[in-house]
């Protein structure tokens, strides 16, 4: 987060500094060409600011540029008064005061991807920050090869032709819009969707989102997914068919809500939801995006949902566990349908000479209550690894890097075994070959033991039978097990790793709690049977669209009792 905030700060002074230094060149010193160059430097560094900063306000600084450009462009020329050069300074200035405005604008317009619309203004209405850049860049090319003013002017026109265009069409969408909804609310209603799935997260958390779609699309019903921030539009557009809506507004929402829909699916507790769940037309149900023993996983906020699907008994307990008050009615035990691939070991398999281990450190949490990190003692661990001979699978939290201490305690990991792996030859694995290139459920299956923080990872292990180790990183000693069940059928690792060396004996060679974890996996992810796992998941969903739908065995063994009764016409 630091690192974050460094870079803003190192564009905004850059973008700022540079500006300011254009123009005092060209309107001090006459040298035009130091002013053009330090221009287009001034322009460079606005842009990689709108990577950085997307909501940055550059109005100052473009302004700035732009008296630069357009004061070393007339010194250039030396003609006098140009009517020419006149007209562009005047649709530059408005262009820099305009672009701002129409962006933001754009921004509050609802967007939508895999239907069967084109709704063209809110993208350009975002290109237009680029597209002053570009522009502004080419009348300093201009300047600098001292072209005629009218052929600056003629590319500014082009530019304030389709800024004004985008004007038009928004300020038609705000003041006479469609009636029956816009050209998204309208395919929408084609589509006629019977459920949303609703989400609202922080940066990198679209994983969130893509392990309950594959399951979501098995339904076997049209849906669709209603996302809050745009920048999450491309990446879960491109993993699903479904329609994928971004809606900024209230008015987007209710445009987006379309009357088919009768239920309403969150996979996290983001503050935004509440916006969803006002709609009391809909079931609205609570999937969550894993299932541990986190003091986030037992959230009182989940009192507002109509349902809870909870992987097994365990989640229920925990919200007791926790002193939150939830009627049992709301609960629906469903599994953990993500784990349906994953290969299950119902033998042990103690003494593996060589051994593959996956490490999966969480992140350091919002708050230092939910912070189980292991990353700054996590160097003992792989070396104790890599002293018995284990291949290590490294498969680190989407957001460690948000903290620049756990991002460099994990370069520090990387180097250990990028330096093991040319020594050894063992096939170790971090960084985007553990994390992007394999699944969770790729590495669970590669894997003969886990050694985990507390985190959903460990439940989802729980489904393979196989031995895992669990840190102890808030020292709670022999009230640990207590506070995280699942810990009682691991090995509790201590945060000082005092007890590492018999923990490791125990997880990969003698593996004393193979017996106990089977109890626990069903408590945990309930028991269903392995080859049709994730149909309780499925089968629970479809009854919340459809109560009276029941499965198609349960369907002919109704059939079959109707038939056998005597009341029956046959009977």
């Amino acid at each position: 987060m630091r690192a974050e905030l460094a870079r803003k700060l190192l564009a905004r002074v850059l973008t700022t500094g540079l500006a300011v230094l254009a123009f005092l060149v060209v309107a001090l010193t006459g040298a035009t060409g130091w002013g053009l160059a330090i221009a287009v430097a001034a322009l460079a560094a606005a842009g990689w600011e709108r990577r950085v900063r997307p909501s940055a306000d550059g109005v100052a600084g473009s302004a700035l540029v732009a008296a630069a450009i357009l004061v070393a462009y007339a010194r250039r020329l030396d003609a006098g008064f140009d009517p020419a050069m006149a007209a562009t300074a005047l649709v530059l200035l408005g262009l820099v005061l305009l672009v701002g405005p129409l962006r933001d604008a754009g921004a509050l317009e609802i967007r939508a991807a895999n239907l069967p619309v084109r709704t063209w203004t809110p993208l350009i209405a975002a290109r237009l920050g680029d597209a002053l850049l570009v522009l502004l860049a080419l009348v300093a090319v201009a300047a600098g090869l001292t072209l005629p003013a009218w052929m600056a002017l003629a590319v500014a026109l082009l530019v304030g032709a389709a800024c004004g265009a985008v004007g038009l069409d928004l300020a038609r969408r705000r003041f006479r819009p469609a009636t029956g909804g816009g050209p998204i609310g309208r395919a929408l209603r084609r589509h006629r969707p019977e459920f949303v799935l609703y989400f609202s997260a922080p940066p990198g958390s679209e994983y969130q989102v893509t392990m309950w779609l594959p399951y979501l699309e098995r339904i076997g019903r049209p849906f669709l997914v209603l996302l809050r921030e745009p920048r999450f539009l491309p990446t879960i557009a491109a993993a699903t068919r479904a329609p994928v809506v971004f809606c900024p507004t209230g008015k987007a929402l209710d445009e987006a809500l379309v009357p088919s829909l009768r239920a309403a699916f969150y996979v996290n507790h983001g503050a935004k939801n509440n916006h969803c769940v006002r709609f009391s037309q809909l079931t609205h149900v609570q999937l969550h995006h894993g299932d541990s023993d986190k003091a986030p996983s037992a959230n009182p906020v989940a009192a507002i949902f109509d349902k809870i699907f909870v992987a097994g008994q365990a989640a229920i307990d925990r919200y007791a566990r926790a002193g939150v008050e939830i009627p049992a009615e709301k609960f629906v035990v469903v599994g953990r349908p993500q784990v349906e691939a994953i290969e299950v070991r119902r033998e042990p398999t103690p003494g593996l000479t060589r051994p593959t281990v996956l490490y999966t450190p969480t992140w350091t949490g919002h708050h230092a209550d939910a912070n189980y990190c292991s990353l700054p003692v996590a160097e003992t661990v792989i070396r104790r690894l890599l002293d018995r001979g284990a291949t290590v699978i490294l498969r680190a939290h989407p957001y460690t890097a948000q903290n620049p201490a756990s991002a460099r305690q994990l370069a520090r990991l990387t180097e250990m075994l990028s330096a093991d792996r040319a020594r050894s030859g063992r096939a170790h694995l971090w960084g985007a070959a553990a994390s992007r290139e394999l699944t969770l459920t790729e590495c669970v299956n590669r894997a003969d033991a886990l050694i985990s923080d507390v985190s959903g990872v460990i439940s989802d292990w729980l489904y393979s039978n196989k031995p895992y180790a669990v840190t102890d990183m808030h020292a709670d000693g022999e009230h640990f097990v207590a506070r995280f069940p699942l810990a009682g059928s691991g090995y509790v690792l201590r945060q000082d790793m005092s007890n590492i060396d018999n923990v490791l004996t125990e997880l990969l060679d003698t593996d004393p709690k193979a017996a106990a974890r089977w109890a626990t996996r069903t408590r945990y992810l309930g028991d269903f049977p392995t080859e049709s796992y994730a149909e309780a998941f499925l089968d629970a969903a479809r009854r919340e669209l459809d109560p009276g739908w029941a499965p198609l065995g349960a369907r002919a063994a109704d059939a079959v009792t109707q038939s056998d009764s005597p009341l029956s016409p046959t009977a």
